[in-house]
């Protein structure tokens, strides 16, 4: 299958920059060109981050004119989305007041202008969505609205089924810094935990309102420190409302943060205790402290103990394996051992304890990992 024309290279900088700079992952989903057998792409799909989802967002370039106004498609869905005018500029341009276009001021020299109206645009879907979601026939969501939309970063959108319509609220919990409680701190975007919350909409008022489907949801780079399916939600009964389960929950998860701190700091320990046994470690995770590698010696044969140490260390003990320096597969590639747990242990010992036992099961383990090695060289040959 051919590759895509290359885009212009004023496109492509704005493109590239958007992309580079962007605080939030967007996502180029497809590009093409509006020519037939175009020599470059002028137009692209672009998937925003908008409430723990994606909103589809199409720029159409003119890779003939680079310099031109882009235009934008946006979703058929949102039918009444249109942020090139706005309902107060309707409502001036029909008082016969000049309207300012947020175009007005493009300029193909300054790469930073698609990133610009991007998020100027995802900043107007934003408003829409609120719009939308207070104007649900819903006593009750009507009340969690006005209530939770005050807190800083949360977002919502409207849903229409078949069936049903839903309001799914995002809701960022603010106290919970993580990239001041991690040192060094290895993220470059802030890292966020959400309450996603879908309510279906019961029209006018209901005695027993629906309970919401309720989901935790992270910033993909915070599962090493702290995976957030791992927790598990209270349950929601007929008489909370959306700020009452928040509160529990923000004090719940300040504790389970406080314990990924720790757990950190166990982990550190462990590592530093398997030195006086194996030697300095060849490799470790300095930040998570969730792997480590050390080098094993048993006469002339030489072999690697990667560690993976789980979050939930010492109640889970680390999962080992072993690597040969000395002996390859078919593939050329080093032998491997099948993960290993079945070696003593017990979340009682002090670290010192633990490595020594692991270093005493692995004086007998290597010699059946070398005699597994050698008696595997023959097979692949």
């Amino acid at each position: 299958m051919a590759a895509d024309p290359p885009l212009p290279p004023p496109i492509a900088a704005q493109l590239n920059h958007l992309l580079a700079y962007s605080p939030l992952p967007v996502k180029v989903e497809q590009m093409w060109s509006g020519c037939r057998n175009g020599r470059y792409c002028d137009r692209f799909s672009l998937l925003i981050p908008f409430c723990l989802d994606y909103v589809k967002w199409e720029v159409i370039f003119n890779a003939y004119h680079p310099s031109a106004v882009p235009d934008f498609i946006f979703s058929a869905e949102d039918a009444g989305f249109n942020p090139l005018l706005e309902a107060h500029e309707r409502e001036a341009h029909l008082n016969g007041l000049s309207v300012m276009s947020p175009l007005v001021d493009w300029n193909y020299k300054d790469p930073s202008r698609l990133l610009s109206l991007i998020f100027q645009f995802r900043d107007s879907y934003i408003n829409y969505q609120k719009k939308r979601a207070q104007q649900v026939d819903d006593e009750r969501m009507s009340f969690e609205i006005s209530t939770v939309l005050a807190r800083k970063g949360t977002e919502v959108s409207v849903a229409s089924f078949p069936d049903r319509d839903e309001v799914k609220f995002a809701v960022p919990i603010p106290e919970l810094e993580f990239n001041k409680l991690v040192t060094p701190c290895p993220w470059k975007q802030e890292q966020k935990i959400y309450l996603q919350a879908f309510f279906v909409v019961a029209k006018g008022y209901a005695m027993t309102p629906p309970v919401p489907r309720l989901k935790l949801v992270s910033t993909q780079d915070l599962k090493p420190f702290l995976n957030v399916e791992d927790i598990k939600l209270a349950p929601w009964s007929d008489q909370m409302c959306m700020l009452t389960y928040l509160s529990d929950l923000e004090v719940m998860l300040n504790d389970q943060v406080v314990e990924a701190v720790a757990g950190v700091a166990k982990r550190r320990r462990f590592i530093e205790a398997l030195s006086p046994f194996f030697g300095r470690p060849i490799e470790a995770d300095p930040v998570f402290c969730r792997r480590a590698s050390v080098l094993g010696i048993s006469g002339v044969f030489s072999f690697l103990v990667h560690f993976s140490i789980p979050p939930q260390f010492p109640n889970k003990q680390p999962i080992l394996k072993l690597e040969s320096t000395q002996h390859f597969n078919f593939n050329g590639l080093p032998i491997v051992s099948s993960p290993i747990n079945d070696y003593p242990w017990s979340p009682r010992w002090d670290n010192t304890t633990m490595a020594e036992r692991i270093y005493d099961f692995l004086v007998e383990e290597c010699l059946n990992f070398k005699k597994y090695c050698n008696d595997t060289i023959p097979t692949a040959q």
